[in-house]
């Protein structure tokens, strides 16, 4: 089973994931981004943190970004 990782882009700076986790698919680590995203989202807008830019960084076992998931992207609006 494949391993993706799961890094965090905020601005210019990206906050490496060293562990990464086996998943089936690319779709499946697009699921478990959006997930991932919506779980922050929530942490930061009771703290009163500020959201804009952020994201993640889905990146293959050779380094190579397979998909980015925006953490604005995840929020669903009427």
């Amino acid at each position: 089973m494949p391993v993706f990782y799961f890094h965090v882009r905020d601005g210019e700076s990206i906050e490496e994931d060293p562990e990464g986790i086996d998943l089936p698919t690319i779709e499946k680590a697009e699921e478990e981004a959006i997930l991932g995203a919506r779980e922050i989202l929530a942490e930061r807008l009771l703290s009163g943190d500020v959201i804009d830019g952020q994201s993640f960084l889905i990146t293959s076992e050779d380094g190579r970004v397979v998909r980015e998931v925006p953490f604005k992207s995840v929020l669903k609006f009427d």
